[in-house]
């Protein structure tokens, strides 16, 4: 039996051109190829809308072969005329909304078998905003921005998996998070810590490095070398102290060593 090919995640912070130069959407297209393209708005309580701006962007980008896979419920994740469109299929999209939607739907579905089976075989995931939280083992879900963090004010479930020691906040400097990725990572320092811009992403591949594209900045927050928090300490809802924390910047071309925690320079 050959060996199985882990394929590349697109993790987008929100707010991808659709319209201009397209930078992120171009690379989802390029690897896609000549497959067919899903895109699902499964995180969206509304999805009608979603998809003909995609539709369009990306039959623009040359991709013709571009479906919506609209899942609103588990028993849809189960529907064989549904998953009969991962036929063919080299990459899927998550739209936006809510995080908890995708894994609340999709978790020990056979959506969920085919969206890994479809990674696992070389194929491209890419989601942005939600669809972006919820490619890790855990995801954030809520949690104020646009202010210092305070302690228990950060919400955090199971995610689809596919990034391992990592939590991603997305809208990450227009939405003033840095806050809030801090407050996720006191109580795990183990954990890293990645922010991204709108119309910015990470292409991730074998989940232990990635290169950064778009129009914004990633920022990497590693939390191992911390000499104190009182995240443990202090009641519910003072404000979090923590000492010692990292930061990396990296803009387009920059690269990040997930496995080894290295930041190296690149070509935008």
């Amino acid at each position: 039996m050959a060996e199985k090919k882990s394929g590349t995640l697109i993790v987008i912070g929100g707010g991808e051109d659709k319209e201009g130069r397209k930078t992120i959407l171009k690379e989802v297209a390029r690897r896609v190829g000549n497959g067919r393209l899903l895109v699902s708005p499964v995180a969206s309580h509304e999805p009608e809308g979603y998809f003909p701006p995609y539709e369009e962007a990306f039959k623009e980008l040359g991709v013709e072969d571009v479906h919506e896979l609209d899942i609103r419920t588990r028993e849809d994740a189960g529907d064989p005329d549904k998953l009969a469109l991962f036929d063919g299929a080299t990459g899927l999209l998550f739209t936006g909304g809510d995080q908890l939607r995708i894994t609340s739907q999709l978790g020990s579905t056979p959506f969920w078998e085919r969206l890994k089976a479809l990674y696992d075989n070389g194929g491209v995931i890419a989601g942005t905003s939600a669809g972006a939280s919820a490619m890790c083992e855990t995801m954030l879900v809520q949690g104020t921005g646009r202010e210092s963090h305070r302690i228990g004010d950060i919400s955090l479930a199971p995610g689809l998996g596919l990034i391992k020691d990592a939590i991603i906040d997305q809208h990450f400097a227009e939405r003033g998070r840095m806050g809030r990725l801090l407050g996720t990572l006191a109580p795990n320092p183990r954990v890293l810590g990645i922010g991204i811009d709108e119309d910015t992403a990470i292409v991730v591949e074998d989940d232990r490095q990635f290169r950064v594209i778009g129009n914004g900045a990633v920022y990497i927050v590693d939390a191992t070398s911390i000499s104190h928090s009182n995240v443990a300490e202090e009641r519910r809802g003072r404000a979090l102290s923590i000492f010692g924390v990292q930061l990396h910047v990296l803009s387009q071309g920059d690269e990040f060593d997930m496995e080894n925690r290295r930041p190296s320079p690149g070509k935008a």
